[in-house]
């Protein structure tokens, strides 16, 4: 039965951010690898959160529950500062590492890749697990589409009624995109953007009579 647990957990910390841009998976992909009767099957799906990983190796745990082994690395964050593997049971950096170290060559983020095997009754040793694992991983994200991504961030503010027509200006010349909003005496708005234009977008809406931005 596949179990969560075992990991190593990596976090660089106060690392300079090098870009608003970010590359991870278009959507969920797989890849299958064979080695001396062992199967090794690999899944990479785009999440946005380590919860969402968590969520995402549960499910394929749970389906996949007959299997020897459920491994697993993910990556979170513009600034790939977040992430952390899972060897589940195999010899120690034989196969989370491996599959976090295809993450990194490929340099994505916001993805989880999750790695079932399906033992053969031939043991592997510790250098085949790690071809193996990793071997498996690379044709999970061969298998899928890669995309760069702009690094998103949200602004909220209040604003009068009055006031509706120029904000409304605003977010449709700069073609953003409304999260929330809600239309009263007192309204209130929350709008998504790259986050490097952020910045100037907080500083058009301040400007706008009665408006007031919400930290």
């Amino acid at each position: 039965m596949c179990l969560i647990g075992d990991f190593n957990y990596f976090c660089r910390k106060n690392q300079p951010k090098m870009s608003d841009f970010y590359k991870t998976v278009k959507g969920v992909s797989q890849g299958i690898y064979r080695e001396k009767m062992s199967r090794f099957l690999a899944f990479a799906e785009p999440v946005s959160s380590a919860e969402e990983a968590r969520t995402v190796i549960k499910r394929y745990a749970n389906e996949y529950h007959d299997a020897r082994h459920c491994c697993w690395a993910y990556m979170i964050g513009t600034e790939r500062n977040e992430y952390l593997s899972s060897d589940n049971g195999e010899p120690s950096g034989t196969a989370g590492k491996p599959i976090l170290g295809q993450i990194n060559s490929f340099e994505l983020t916001n993805i989880v890749i999750v790695v079932i095997r399906y033992f053969g009754g031939i043991k592997l040793g510790t250098s085949g697990l790690i071809v193996a694992y990793r071997e498996a991983a690379k044709l999970a994200i061969e298998a899928g589409q890669i995309l760069e991504c702009h690094e998103q961030a949200r602004l909220s503010f209040t604003f009068p009624y009055l006031s509706m027509n120029d904000v409304m200006k605003v977010v449709k010349k700069s073609d953003l995109k409304v999260i929330e909003q809600a239309f009263d005496n007192v309204c209130s708005m929350t709008i998504e953007a790259d986050a490097d234009k952020v910045p100037a977008l907080r500083a058009q809406f301040a400007g706008i009579d009665g408006t007031s931005i919400i930290d």
